[in-house]
């Protein structure tokens, strides 16, 4: 059987309340004609007649009553349904899920997904770390936050943020023993925290200076693939570490860890938030969007 469109329903339940063709026409905004059509072609879908008519009134026949009985509450909650998915286009509403690295939720928890948060009471936030990176389509993600250059070709991104730097730290109890290193090739005599990344390949530690690039495979007993871990190795002693310099920073003004090779660290770029397409974006994302560009002025 041919499946009926909304329009055809919603036909019949407007004849049904107005007790009129015309009447329903002029609701639904339809020619007479065209909405006479539509009915007459669901009763004729349906082997039966949904109305009585005469020239002078129109009134529901026994199955018009029982099919309107059923149907009229369906269509209420499908409209009903379709005006809460619109309602997600203008308000923000339900939960924004997004998928980040450790280091760079750390960086937006407090000025952005709090504040959040707070602005948008109806709101919930469901911020997954993940070192991998992965489909946000795929597992249901609403956006992803990472550097720049892990940011997919096929996604939109927003950058946001200051721009990013990789620091090389030691413990002070490291440095009473060893030299200090003040070229990359320095690093020969010491003894490093390798990183293992998501893909299984071991980090190899970047530095620039003046158009001089270097990637170097560093030498040590411990690889660890948690940021966390390898910043607490670093602060026991352990050997270097390779950081990004937010991560480090108030380990450094504290004196639990001592810089090198700050000149050999250039700046890179930030941060982005990405997401698939801006067509039907929801309102959740469009508010946390407009919160990123607010807090980035």
């Amino acid at each position: 059987m041919h499946k009926s469109g909304l329009i055809e329903l919603e036909a019949v339940i407007a004849v049904a309340r107005h007790g009129s063709f015309r009447a329903a026409a002029t609701e639904l905004g339809m020619s007479s004609t065209a909405l006479s059509h539509a009915v007459a072609g669901l009763e004729a879908r349906l082997g039966v007649r949904l109305f009585n008519r005469t020239t002078r009134s129109v009134s529901l026949s026994e199955a018009g009553e029982g099919f309107v009985a059923t149907v009229a509450p369906a269509l209420s909650d499908i409209h009903g349904a379709m005006e809460a998915v619109n309602d997600r286009r203008h308000t923000p509403g339900g939960t924004l899920r997004i998928n980040s690295s450790v280091g760079a939720a750390r960086r937006i928890l407090t000025p952005i997904v709090l504040k959040y948060l707070r602005r948008y009471a109806d709101m919930k936030v469901d911020l997954v770390t993940d070192g991998r990176l992965v489909d946000i389509v795929v597992d249901g993600f609403d956006a992803g936050v990472r550097t720049v250059d892990n940011v997919p070709k096929d996604m939109i991104a927003v950058p946001f943020g200051p721009s990013l730097r990789y620091a090389v730290v030691g413990s002070p109890g490291y440095f009473d023993t060893r030299p200090l290193p003040f070229i990359p090739q320095d690093l020969v005599a010491h003894t490093c925290l390798r990183s293992r990344l998501p893909s299984g390949i071991i980090y190899r530690w970047e530095f620039e200076r003046d158009g001089e690039a270097h990637s170097i495979d560093v030498a040590g007993a411990l690889t660890l693939d948690e940021p966390t871990l390898i910043l607490e190795a670093a602060r026991q002693g352990a050997g270097l570490a390779h950081l990004s310099e937010w991560s480090v920073e108030e380990d450094i003004v504290a004196g639990k860890l001592v810089r090198v090779l700050e000149d050999w660290t250039p700046l890179l770029p930030g941060l982005c938030l990405y997401y698939p397409s801006r067509r039907h974006m929801p309102a959740s994302l469009r508010a946390f969007i407009a919160l990123i560009r607010e807090n980035d002025r």
